[in-house]
């Protein structure tokens, strides 16, 4: 019974710790910066292409071919 208790135990934590030190990409920053101001965000094929607007400034996100393009247009 110990046996099984240990290694639960050490599987939560294992994958706790490899999941919490994720960095973020440079596109997941600027999508949760974006959420913090209000953008209106607008999700078209699938999450490939992704357009987020405030008042003053606009971001378009294209994936294509594992290449991200990212373009940030300020007012």
């Amino acid at each position: 019974m110990k046996k099984i208790i240990y290694t639960t135990v050490l599987a939560l934590a294992i994958g706790f710790i490899s999941t919490s030190c994720r960095e973020k990409t440079q596109e997941e920053k600027i999508m949760e910066e974006m959420k913090d101001q209000g953008a209106e965000i607008k999700i078209k094929d699938g999450g490939d292409k992704i357009k987020m607007e405030t008042e003053d400034t606009k971001v378009k996100i294209k994936k294509d071919d594992g290449e991200t393009e990212i373009k940030i247009k300020s007012e």
